[in-house]
């Protein structure tokens, strides 16, 4: 449950991630002349996604945690309000790049957008429909700009040179024992040395920390616990490595985890995608200011006669569109 919680709880930052909104300081604030105004979306299409999240939140933690305070005179409602709107902003700027850069969907992309945009609307209920004010047209509209959004960030960027080596995603699994005494840490490296010695049973006597295992990429511990922990090849046990008044005895249990290694490669190209495609899109949103009005935002309000269920608007098109 607690892991289901957690998931649910980052289901928005994730949709986030996937299209890449970025967020960046103007130079330079322009005049208001300067500044085009514009709605992101009707409210109807806006509902699309305010519905989806308001459920998966309910669906986790029930209605009573839209009467959460949060910091800044805030309640848990208004907070979702204002993340739902940012988002929206978000990608009407990324369809605005688009079309500015000349990206648009093809016969087949539109294809997969009618699929998906026919199994949402009719897994809708009557008060799915009702709540939302929706038509199939905004469904559908919706999922365009979506995709849209995503693919702007692929084509902008397909031309870059973005790979990630192996070695610079290599993880390794060590086990560790630490202490605070450099003749402690001398006397159980003698021990773990020692012919036949059982590194895990005196790791568990002897160190401060009841975690013994870490799993460690490039970057991710001190420079000094890195060179020893990258120097061991599986089953070699490091000297004593002191850093920032501790002393460790690392032992390796795997030079090369695979599986490991390959999902922190994916991350690591997704990051430099994201960090490659930022300052193309930042440049845009300075050079041409769009100031989004929000209208059509301050008679929304949720409440728990609320009768609508409908929470898979993201995962429909994750079935229809794969990355």
């Amino acid at each position: 449950m607690k892991g289901e919680k957690k998931r649910r709880g980052r289901i928005f930052l994730a949709v986030l991630a996937l299209i890449a909104l970025l967020t960046g300081c103007k130079a330079d604030i322009p005049i208001v002349s300067e500044i085009a105004e514009t709605k992101a979306y009707t409210l109807p299409q806006s509902m699309i996604i305010l519905a989806t999240e308001r459920n998966r939140y309910q669906q986790i933690y029930t209605s009573q945690i839209w009467g959460i305070d949060l910091p800044g005179d805030q309640n848990f409602e208004s907070y979702l309000i204002e993340q739902v709107k940012e988002f929206l902003q978000e990608m009407k700027m990324m369809n605005l790049l688009a079309e500015n850069k000349g990206v648009t969907l093809t016969s087949s992309e539109k294809e997969k957008v009618r699929k998906a945009s026919d199994e949402y609307f009719g897994s809708l209920t009557k008060e799915d429909i009702a709540y939302m004010g929706i038509t199939e047209e905004d469904v559908r509209s919706m999922y365009e700009q979506y995709y849209l959004s995503n693919k702007v960030v692929t084509e902008l960027t397909k031309d870059m040179n973005l790979e990630i080596s192996d070695s610079e995603a290599k993880v390794i699994i060590v086990d560790q024992i630490v202490l605070t005494d450099k003749d402690q840490a001398d006397q159980v490296l003698s021990l773990v040395t020692a012919e036949g010695a059982d590194f895990s049973a005196l790791a568990r006597e002897h160190s401060l920390e009841e975690t013994m295992e870490r799993h460690i990429g490039r970057g991710e511990a001190s420079k000094a616990y890195e060179e020893a922990a990258f120097a061991l090849l599986e089953g070699d046990i490091s000297p004593v490595v002191e850093d920032n008044g501790r002393f460790y005895i690392i032992k390796c249990v795997d030079d090369y985890d695979e599986t490991a290694t390959q999902e922190r490669k994916a991350g690591l190209y997704r990051k430099r995608k994201k960090e490659a495609f930022d300052q193309i899109y930042n440049k845009y949103k300075e050079e041409n200011p769009v100031a989004f009005s929000n209208e059509i935002w301050k008679d929304v309000r949720f409440s728990k006669e609320d009768k609508t269920t409908t929470t898979n608007f993201f995962e429909i098109y994750k079935k229809y569109v794969t990355d």
